[in-house]
């Protein structure tokens, strides 16, 4: 039997829709590697996720596909899945009374799976959610609020992805969605080989990039280097009575 020091850790993804999880898919597959237990939450069922590639029409039926399609990646990446059932943007085209309790049936709803997993760290989203897409955003918003609702028992780490100011072109482009080198404090590399594992699990969202988008994106990314960015959730011990 496995002593509480010999446990393995355990590592909690959270991301918006189907398909996000690529953003860390590199981290996920060596961790896996490594041994470490991990979940993966996506939070919605993409019924919204129409694009130029294919005739898909938005609703059930689409949001049927692209749960088979997440299946499909999280096996290949080895991960464990949770896929919840919420819509894409929350319902927030039905006004208050449509998104917020959608909103803070979600929030409650993570912070049930958080107490059930225990994780030692969690991945999400940052407040830029890389795209500034709003259900990136709020997702990010949705686990750190529950990360600093309570004391947690262990000593669980929060992080946030994200992408060096200085991998981005314009100034516009940094402003929305980058972070200054210095606030990215865990800096994790990847082989090559782990990359390509990333990649071959991104095939399986054949809804959203055919094969060859996916080997564009895959040759576009290898620009960033073999390293996956986080900025670690932190907050001072002491307590001050002054701003400045």
């Amino acid at each position: 039997m496995l002593s509480a020091q010999n446990e393995p850790k355990k590592l909690l993804a959270i991301f918006a829709h189907p398909d996000d999880e690529q953003s860390v898919a590199p981290l996920l597959v060596k961790l896996v590697e490594e041994g470490v237990e991990v979940t993966l939450v996506i939070a919605t069922d993409g019924r919204l996720g129409v694009n130029e590639y294919n005739d898909n029409k938005a609703g059930v039926g689409l949001a049927n596909i692209r749960r088979k399609e997440m299946m499909c990646a999280a096996d290949i990446l080895g991960v464990k899945l949770i896929h919840l059932d919420y819509h894409d943007q929350l319902k927030a085209a039905e006004g208050f009374d449509g998104h917020v309790p959608h909103a803070q049936k979600l929030i409650l709803e993570l912070k049930n799976i958080i107490d059930k997993v225990q994780p030692d760290a969690i991945i999400t989203w940052g407040p830029d959610g890389v795209t500034t897409h709003m259900d990136h955003r709020l997702v990010g918003a949705s686990v750190t609020q529950v990360f600093v609702s309570q004391k947690w028992k262990n000593s669980m780490k929060l992080y946030f992805f994200g992408v060096p100011s200085d991998m981005l072109g314009s100034q516009k482009v940094k402003t929305l969605r980058g972070q200054e080198r210095s606030f990215l404090n865990v800096q994790i590399p990847f082989t090559w080989d782990q990359y390509d594992k990333a990649y071959q699990s991104l095939l399986c969202h054949e809804s959203q990039y055919p094969a060859e988008v996916v080997m564009k994106m895959k040759e576009d990314r290898k620009s960033f280097g073999n390293r996956i960015y986080l900025r670690q959730f932190m907050s001072s011990k002491k307590v001050k009575n002054r701003l400045f």
